[in-house]
């Protein structure tokens, strides 16, 4: 049955052409209330760039609040396409719809949306709002391919893709929290039936600190094409991210394409060191960018370093343009802009 699926199944790479992003706007039953009024404005400032080239699907937890975040659109300074905001209701216990939202897979050519299991990375919060989600959605009628529901626990922000069957993760999958009893051969027979990845790129170091999903990839390291990948790069030896990091670099430039060429690797810098109220560090990177239909949304953090991401991946992305994201306030809640979105290839939306 494995051979079966890897043979026509395929999880495309997030620079294809897109129909749509989805989010889940933030509300004040969830830990967002004390900043909600700060983290709204990066919501609005996401919706607003992506519907200029997109649809984005957002999703409210009623329909006072659906009425709410529409008034938040309309008024809102930056020019925000209304006709591609498409509104879905679903109840929810937090926004990271990077790990709640469907992957979609490409079968024989054509879009199918895998429901995988969300547990909140391993039981940490609450999650069963948000683990029924995708389908509300799906008995709305907003997504115009099928939804098929996997039994296994997999969050879109724990894997890369290349778009040609290589998958770059790290131990977070591994995790026992997450599908206890499954060793890494089983982990691997799984994604490649359910994605039809036939390579797997594992990492066994890197960790942001404040970073409560388990060392996801996507805070860390990630394609920007299939012979490219862009990560998180520290130098000074005093910062606690040193090492872990020093030697993530080391496993990436081991790593080898298709055809056993070293990848090209671009450093990201490490941000300063952002910490909250109690004084904890907070998982400030620019490795968490979302790449939409010719554009490239890059979260930054009101620092000198903002500007050297910008540059940096201007240059992985010439032919699209890079949109500065304040991020700040999203980081306050351990994730940032590629964490609370998800995309969907040509297709997929209604």
């Amino acid at each position: 049955m494995t051979q079966q699926l890897m043979a026509y199944r395929r999880l495309p790479a997030e620079w294809e052409p897109q129909s749509g992003i989805m989010l889940t706007w933030p509300h004040a039953h969830s830990d967002w209330k004390p900043i909600l009024a700060r983290v709204e404005p990066v919501f609005v400032s996401i919706c607003a760039h992506t519907s200029q080239r997109e649809k984005v699907l957002v999703v409210a937890r009623d329909m006072n609040h659906r009425q709410h975040i529409l008034q938040r659109l309309t008024a809102a300074e930056i020019d925000v396409d209304i006709g591609n905001i498409v509104f879905g209701i679903a109840q929810s216990n937090d926004s990271w719809a990077r790990d709640h939202g469907a992957i979609t897979i490409m079968e024989n050519g054509k879009p199918v949306l895998l429901d995988f299991e969300f547990n909140a990375w391993g039981g940490k919060y609450d999650f069963r709002f948000d683990n029924q989600i995708n389908t509300a959605l799906q008995q709305q009628k907003l997504f115009a391919v099928p939804l098929q529901t996997i039994n296994l626990v997999l969050e879109g922000g724990s894997i890369e893709s290349d778009g040609e069957q290589t998958l770059l993760t790290n131990q977070c999958l591994l995790t026992p929290n997450r599908n206890p009893g499954l060793e890494q051969a089983q982990i691997e027979s799984a994604l490649a039936a359910h994605l039809g990845v036939t390579r797997f790129h594992w990492l066994n170091h890197g960790k942001l600190a404040g970073d409560d999903t388990d060392a996801h990839i996507d805070t860390l390291a990630r394609f920007v094409s299939n012979r490219q990948i862009a990560y998180v790069s520290c130098h000074t030896e005093s910062d606690e991210h040193f090492e872990p990091l020093q030697l993530m670099e080391q496993e990436l430039a081991a790593l080898r394409t298709a055809d056993n060429q070293p990848y090209e690797l671009i450093p990201l810098p490490l941000p300063d060191a952002v910490f909250n109220d109690e004084g904890q560090r907070l998982p400030a990177t620019y490795a968490n960018f979302l790449i939409i239909n010719n554009a490239v949304l890059l979260p930054v953090y009101g620092q000198e370093k903002d500007a050297q991401a910008l540059e940096a991946l201007q240059k992985c992305f010439p032919d699209r343009d890079l949109i500065a994201i304040n991020c700040l306030p999203l980081i306050h809640q351990f994730g940032s802009l590629h964490c609370v979105t998800m995309q969907f290839p040509k297709g997929v939306l209604a």
